[in-house]
C-alpha cells in the first residue's frame, strides 16, 4: 500500500469533506498533500500538482511563502491571540490602518470576522442595524443578483442564488429580492459587455424604485460571479448601481472576498468603476492563503450611527472568538508588504495577457461557447451545442472528466460544473500557464467526446450543477 493510500484510508475513516459527495471517493482517489512550495502541491507519494485554483482562491503568493511564513513565526513568539473586546494589539491596529489607506476613499472603519461567509453576515446585520438605529426599521430586505454566491451561512445563502447551494435550505432563508444578473455570457450577438451591462441595469433600477423604502442594501460580487460559473460583467454596472443606491438611500455592499487583492487587474474591483461601496467585504487572499480572516470596511457615517451611550442599546454586539487574531493579522501584513514591494499589479497584467493568449485557441473549440477573462481569472465554458450555448446536463459531470485528466497530468484544475477556469497564484510563470493551457485543452477534448447521456431523474432542476 502506498503512503497516499494509507493516509487516504485514515482520512475516509473519520473525515467529512466540504462541498463533496463522499460516495464519490469510492471511485475517485482522495489526494493527501504532504507539502507545498510556490505554485506546487506535493502528495505523500511525491507527485506534484500545479495549483491552478489557488487552493479555493486564497493562495496568491505561493505555498510556504518565506516572507509570510517568517512574519507569522515572529508573531508566534510574541502573541498568538487575545480577545478583541476591551483589548487590542499591534498587528490588528497596523493592519486596519493599512486597509483604510489602501481601499477607496471613505472607508474608514474596519470590523473583523473569521471567514468570508461570516464577513457577509456582518455587513448584512450592520446595514439592517444602521437603518434601525436611524429610525427606519422597515428597511430590512436585501437585493441580490441572480446566479450570485456570497457564502454558506444562513444569511449569506439568503443573498445567494446558486440553486445547488440554496434550494435545500429555502425554509431557513431570508426573503430577498433577486434581480437579473448583468452576466455578459448571455448578451445578444454583436452587443458589447458595456452595452449589455447598461441594458441589464434597468431591472435593478425598477426594483429600487418600487421597493427602496423596505430595502436595506444591495449586495453584489463586483465584475465576477465566482461560484456561479466565473460569469463576468462590465464595471459600468457598478457605477450605475452606486448612483442609484445614493438616489434611493440604499446601502451598497461589495463582496470582494474572491475578487479583491489584485484578481481583476486592480487591487480592488470597485476601483474599475471609480466608486466606494458602503461596505467592502474582504477575505481569502487577505492573508495570502495562510489563515482564515475577513475584514468588513465601512464608512464613518455607518460607524457614528452605533456610537452612543450603552443604555441606548445601539451598539453592534456581534463577535467572533478569533476576531482580529494576531497571527492572521501578521500574515495579512506580510501579504500587503509583497503587494507594496513587488509591483504585483503590473506583473499580473503581463501574466493575464499571456494567459489570454495561451487559451485563445479554445474559443474555436466545437464544444466551447466562450473563453472569458477579467484580470487573473479566466474561464472556459463547455457546451454540448456551441451555436445555441446549450449546456451539458449537469448529471454528466463533464467538468469532473477535466479534473481527473488534469490530476493525471499534475495539475489541480477543479471546474465549476462545465466551466474550466484558471485562478492561479500570482507567482505562476508564463511557462506554467502554457502547461495549464495544454492540460485544459486535452481535458476539454476528452470531456466533450460524444457519449451516452446519463438518465436525468424526473423533476431534477435544470440549473443544478456540480459545484467544483
Amino acid at each position: 500500500m502506498s503512503r497516499n493510500q494509507q493516509w487516504m484510508e485514515r482520512d475516509l475513516a473519520v473525515l467529512w469533506h466540504p462541498c463533496t459527495q463522499m460516495k464519490d471517493h469510492e471511485q475517485l482517489p482522495l489526494i493527501p498533500i504532504r507539502r507545498g512550495e510556490g505554485v506546487w502541491l506535493e502528495d505523500f507519494d511525491g507527485k506534484r500538482y500545479l495549483d491552478a485554483v489557488s487552493s479555493w482562491w486564497v493562495n496568491v503568493f505561493g505555498h510556504a511563502n518565506p516572507r509570510i511564513s517568517a512574519r507569522i513565526k515572529a508573531q508566534l513568539d510574541q502573541l498568538e491571540h487575545v480577545m478583541l473586546a476591551g483589548f487590542s494589539h499591534q498587528p490588528v491596529i497596523e493592519l486596519s490602518e493599512r486597509l483604510v489607506r489602501l481601499t477607496p476613499a471613505g472607508l474608514e472603519r474596519v470590523f473583523y470576522a473569521d471567514n468570508g461567509s461570516s464577513g457577509i453576515e456582518v455587513a448584512l446585520k450592520m446595514s439592517f442595524h444602521y437603518w434601525r438605529n436611524c429610525g427606519q426599521a422597515d428597511k430590512k430586505r436585501f437585493v441580490t443578483l441572480t446566479n450570485s454566491y456570497h457564502g454558506e451561512t444562513v444569511a449569506a445563502m439568503s443573498v445567494g442564488d446558486v440553486a445547488l447551494f440554496t434550494d435545500t435550505y429555502k425554509p431557513l432563508l431570508l426573503d430577498t429580492l433577486k434581480v437579473p444578473s448583468p452576466d455578459c455570457y448571455h448578451r445578444p450577438e454583436g452587443v458589447s459587455w458595456e452595452a449589455h451591462s447598461r441594458t441589464m441595469f434597468a431591472h435593478m433600477e425598477q426594483t429600487l424604485a418600487e421597493h427602496h423604502r423596505e430595502i436595506a442594501a444591495v449586495i453584489v460580487e463586483p465584475l465576477i460571479q465566482g461560484a456561479g460559473g466565473m460569469r463576468m460583467y462590465h464595471p459600468i454596472y457598478l457605477k450605475l448601481l452606486r448612483e442609484a443606491c445614493d438616489r434611493y438611500q440604499v446601502h451598497l455592499i461589495h463582496d470582494e472576498i474572491a475578487v479583491g487583492f489584485g484578481r481583476t487587474g486592480t487591487l480592488f474591483a470597485c476601483e474599475q468603476a471609480g466608486i466606494t461601496p458602503d461596505f467592502l467585504v474582504l477575505s481569502k487572499a487577505l492573508t495570502g492563503g495562510y489563515l482564515p480572516m475577513a475584514a468588513v470596511l465601512t464608512t464613518d457615517t455607518v460607524y457614528q450611527a452605533f456610537y452612543a451611550d450603552y443604555a441606548t442599546l445601539r451598539a453592534f454586539l456581534h463577535s467572533h472568538t478569533y476576531t482580529g487574531n494576531p497571527l492572521a493579522c501578521a500574515a495579512a501584513l506580510a501579504t500587503l508588504d509583497i503587494f507594496e514591494e513587488d509591483n504585483v499589479i503590473a506583473n499580473n497584467r503581463a501574466l493575464a495577457a499571456h494567459m489570454g493568449r495561451a487559451c485563445a485557441h479554445l474559443a474555436e473549440h466545437p464544444h466551447v461557447a466562450e473563453v472569458r477573462q477579467t484580470g487573473m481569472a479566466l474561464a472556459i465554458e463547455m457546451v454540448q451545442d456551441k451555436a445555441g450555448k446549450t449546456p451539458y446536463p449537469w448529471q454528466e459531470r463533464r467538468g469532473m472528466a477535466v479534473y481527473q485528466h488534469a490530476l493525471s497530468r499534475g495539475a489541480l484544475l477543479r471546474p465549476l460544473g462545465s466551466v474550466v477556469y484558471f485562478l492561479p497564484p500570482y507567482v505562476i510563470t508564463p511557462e506554467q500557464i502554457d502547461f495549464l493551457a495544454e492540460v485544459a485543452s486535452e481535458g476539454i477534448d476528452r470531456a466533450t467526446r460524444p457519449r451516452v447521456s446519463v438518465a436525468v431523474p424526473a423533476g431534477a432542476p435544470a440549473e443544478f450543477r456540480d459545484p467544483g
